[in-house]
């Protein structure tokens, strides 16, 4: 029997070589639900699909927990083209550039960075900041290389909502993309297929440690009414899955350095690069999307003797 792969059975890991690990994701379900086919985004038709999600490469970033931070980056890039089919997508969330002072240098980073994911054997690549790319200018240098700090898109029956909760140095969303999202969920039936992408938490992962939207509560409340949700964050550099009501979240692996699980230390601080397995902890995520098929059982009965 072909069994749908459950909320319980989301990840399933596969190692890919150099290091870095992708996990294949919601195959015969929809995101945080099951597909309709007229609960679609704008009514298109529901169809398979994949994406990879890379997150916090901060690119610049020197010392201890990754004495091979000019590498890892490219490292992900090279194993995300030997992919055996070429994603429909590919998203960073967030943390694409190591935080720094000088404004100069900030934009020289994201170039740097920029130029490398060129690289990528895709034809749309996409991006939201974090924190270390967009709260010290309030996204300024980030929106001259890197386009609108959220937006929304749409693909193949999934409505995806791209959200900005790092600009605003308090780590909040604000009313103004609030209204924005609540404006946009409008336009969309209460079954339609919608995947968030956001670098912070929407809930209260471990507020002390900035694992935390101020006002993700909010957004949260916007999204409750639909019954396709599922939420894609990084910042946390660790793989996490929690769920509020029926809305899954699900954090990525960073790029440059694994951090403690949540109060599980006390300071926030990299765990140590290991000599012996060099990128554990490190990796991206490949995630697929299928619509809903009938599955059937079969049981063979041999034929006895009356």
């Amino acid at each position: 029997m072909n069994k749908p792969i459950n909320r319980r059975e989301f990840l399933r890991l596969t190692s890919l070589g150099g290091g870095v690990v992708f996990a294949s994701a919601l195959g015969g379900c929809s995101f945080g639900g099951q597909a309709r086919a007229a609960g679609t985004a704008a009514g298109a038709a529901i169809d398979d699909f994949h994406f990879v999600q890379l997150s916090d490469t901060h690119w610049g970033f020197e010392g201890a927990p990754n004495p091979d931070a000019h590498g890892t980056l490219k490292k992900a890039v090279a194993a995300v083209n030997e992919l055996a089919h070429s994603p429909d997508f590919i998203i960073f969330t967030g943390d694409l550039t190591h935080t720094t002072d000088d404004p100069k240098q900030r934009r020289v980073r994201m170039a740097q960075f920029r130029e490398i994911v060129a690289g990528l054997n895709t034809q749309k690549v996409l991006f939201i900041p974090g924190e270390h790319d967009a709260s010290l200018d309030r996204g300024e240098a980030y929106k001259e290389f890197f386009g609108d700090l959220h937006y929304t898109f749409d693909h193949k029956g999934t409505h995806f909502i791209a959200l900005d909760n790092v600009s605003d140095p308090g780590a909040s969303l604000g009313e103004a993309q609030l209204a924005w999202l609540a404006a946009d969920l409008q336009q969309l039936p209460k079954d339609a297929r919608v995947v968030v992408f956001a670098h912070r938490p929407l809930f209260d992962l471990y507020p002390s440690w900035d694992w935390a939207t101020r006002d993700g509560a909010k957004a949260i409340e916007l999204l409750m009414p639909y019954s396709n949700v599922t939420v894609f964050y990084g910042h946390i550099h660790q793989e996490h899955h929690h769920v509020t009501g029926h809305i899954a979240h699900h954090s990525a692996k960073s790029l440059i350095f694994p951090l403690p699980a949540p109060g599980s230390q006390p300071k926030r601080t990299p765990l140590p690069w290991d000599a012996e397995h060099p990128y554990r902890g490190l990796g991206v995520r490949q995630v697929r999307a299928e619509k809903k098929r009938d599955a059937y059982a079969i049981t063979e009965f041999p034929v006895r003797k009356g």
